[in-house]
């Protein structure tokens, strides 16, 4: 996947990918189609901080969850 070429699709795999990788219990607050391509390369960056780490405190999760509510349309 080319996550180099903003697409509705990549935004569906990295918000997906997010919200997997923190066992957000409550995923549908945050649905792909919430995120616009304006917002891609914030996006993007949330995405690859998430995929760095292999665990996280709760206060870096609400930070994370704040952020992508921050990032919403």
């Amino acid at each position: 996947m080319d996550l180099s070429v903003k697409s509705p699709e990549n935004i569906e795999y990295m918000v997906e990918q997010i919200t997997s990788k923190l066992r957000m219990v409550n995923v549908g607050a945050i649905k792909p189609d919430h995120f616009s391509e304006a917002s891609y390369e914030d996006l993007k960056e949330i995405y690859e901080l998430v995929n760095r780490k292999s665990n996280f405190s709760p206060s870096e999760m609400q930070a994370i969850a704040e952020e992508l509510g921050n990032l919403r349309k």
